[in-house]
């Protein structure tokens, strides 16, 4: 199910839902089902590697580095 942010028409709450294609997704807060789907914002770069750095290690620790490149699982 993919992650969509929407705006609440009635209330203007800000929200994130999992959605499915067969679900008409309500707002949390009011429980409308008038809400505006906004643009995804795509993040090309961590701007800061000592952020990154301690994804990296939380997940090596989880024992989960799928998300990292070959590249990136080095710099743990």
């Amino acid at each position: 199910m993919p992650l969509y942010s929407y705006v609440c028409e009635d209330c203007q709450a800000e929200c994130e839902l999992l959605v499915r294609s067969s679900e008409t997704p309500e707002c949390p807060a009011c429980g409308s089902p008038r809400l505006t789907q906004q643009v995804a914002k795509i993040c090309n770069e961590i701007k800061y590697p000592a952020i990154a750095r301690s994804w990296r290690q939380r997940a090596a620790r989880e024992g989960d580095l799928s998300n990292f490149s070959k590249q990136e699982r080095g710099k743990i």
